[in-house]
């Protein structure tokens, strides 16, 4: 079968967008304090769809924006907010992303970092438009002494909302866990998304290891590293949380353009083609895998017809080399069938049980291969973890 290179990050974008965003409100995460929300409230910045420009959207209390937007400020200080990670771990990556913020973005803005113990008793209801933080919300924050946090990004000029400038990327090299952030804003105005790019980090030590738990989940700590297509959703979103919402939630590639003109099948009624598709993920901890399921919710029409999962196990430094390579070799001769080619079905959960696979050690890292294209909703790969713990350098 004719294999396909990885896909090349777009020219000018960096590595980390590849990683998981730890604070989207599909992964659970939220906005518990913010100064002011006057003309559009905080948790928009959370928001998975793409900012929206509506011209003709007024509300009473001003123009209606897809992004967190406060008041021109008229007192002392400046505007900030306080989001708890719907997935504590690692953050590798910043978006500030300003979209249709022209003449009332924020002019700079900073990002600091706290991992805390418990989750403070901190909520934001409802539609907080026009709204700005009570005086008892100000004593209940102040407890958090946010200002003395970590800082992951100085204060720094932002660009304003128009195409080519509105996605402020910061690298961050922060290595501790974390688990809530404050954004401010100086000293007012508008930023319409925060994506937070990085990889769970589960607390593996409280854990009995005889658990079965679902190894390559974001929320345990799953991340894809590789994938050969990626033009209609990103094969993050199969590691994401429940069951998808639409197709966009998804893995989702191209058609193929050398799939034959008359399409044939083998005697298990399998497609015979040329190419395929692929993605590489990293499990969250190493472990032995019982089950898998491979979820084509929604793909009704553009189900694989097929799909086989190898595995492998990776040290640090052997995980470095193929991610640098692009995954577009494997020298090792790592790489290991799990689960042989299996015939798929529309909008439909698929269960491999332990006798349909073919390993039993313990991996660190699987393909899912799909032939010749299409989408997959999610892949949950059911297993204990073993007792070594993967610390990747990435």
């Amino acid at each position: 079968m004719v294999d396909r290179k990885a896909v090349k990050i777009v020219s000018g974008q960096p590595d980390f967008l590849q990683f998981n965003n730890l604070a989207c409100e599909t992964a659970g995460g939220n906005v518990i304090f913010a100064t002011d929300e006057w003309f559009a409230p905080a948790s928009n910045l959370l928001k998975r769809e793409p900012p929206e420009f509506i011209a003709s959207a007024f509300t009473e209390y001003g123009k209606w924006m897809d992004g967190w937007e406060t008041r021109r400020k008229r007192i002392p200080g400046h505007d900030w907010c306080i989001i708890q990670l719907g997935v504590p771990g690692i953050i590798h990556g910043l978006d500030v992303d300003t979209s249709f913020f022209t003449g009332n973005y924020s002019p700079s803005a900073s990002v600091q970092a706290a991992c805390l113990d418990e989750a403070p008793a901190l909520t934001l209801e409802g539609d907080r438009t026009g709204m700005a933080a009570s005086d008892s919300q100000f004593e209940a924050v102040a407890k958090l002494h946010s200002e003395l946090w970590e800082e992951l990004v100085p204060v720094t000029e932002l660009k304003p909302g128009y195409s080519d400038t509105c996605h402020n990327y910061f690298p961050i090299t922060y290595p501790s866990r974390v688990t809530h952030l404050r954004l401010n804003m100086y000293p007012d105005g508008g930023i319409a998304r925060l994506k937070v790019y990085g990889v769970g980090q589960k607390d593996w030590s409280a854990l009995p290891t005889q658990d079965q738990l679902d190894l390559v989940a974001l929320v345990n700590g799953g991340v894809c590293l590789g994938y050969s297509d990626a033009h209609f959703g990103h094969p993050r979103n199969m590691i994401g949380l429940g069951r998808s919402a639409n197709m966009g939630d998804g893995w989702e590639t191209a058609r193929r353009l050398d799939r034959p003109k008359n399409l044939q099948v083998d005697g298990k009624g399998i497609l015979q083609v040329p190419g395929y598709e692929w993605a590489v993920l990293r499990l969250g901890h190493p472990g032995v895998i019982s089950q898998i399921e491979i979820d084509t919710n929604h793909f009704k029409g553009n189900f694989p017809d097929s799909c086989k999962i190898e595995a492998c196990h990776l040290t640090p430094e052997e995980e470095g080399k193929y991610v640098s390579g692009r995954w577009s070799s494997d020298p090792g001769n790592k790489w290991r069938v799990l689960l042989q080619p299996q015939k798929l079905q529309a909008h439909h959960r698929h269960f491999y049980s332990c006798d349909s696979l073919a390993l039993s050690g313990p991996v660190t890292h699987v393909r899912l291969v799909i032939a010749p294209d299409g989408g997959v909703s999610r892949l949950r790969l059911w297993g204990r973890p073993t007792s070594t713990r993967h610390i990747s350098k990435l």
